[in-house]
């Protein structure tokens, strides 16, 4: 399993979400974490997810 950091901010910088999970693999965790913004209605809101200091998400 890999470790997984969802963040999502606000345009003043305050951190609105930050969520960690775990996956076993990329695919799946991308899918789950589009699915948290959704949920959160934050899919047009500067976000990044990552792995392992990997970028695998990103929306400014």
């Amino acid at each position: 399993m890999k470790d997984y950091f969802l963040t999502v901010f606000d345009k003043s910088g305050e951190m609105l979400l930050n969520e960690s999970f775990q996956f076993k693999s990329d695919d799946e965790a991308i899918t789950h974490g589009r699915k948290r913004l959704e949920e959160e209605n934050y899919e047009k809101t500067t976000h990044r997810m990552t792995r392992s200091g990997k970028l695998l998400i990103f929306q400014r």
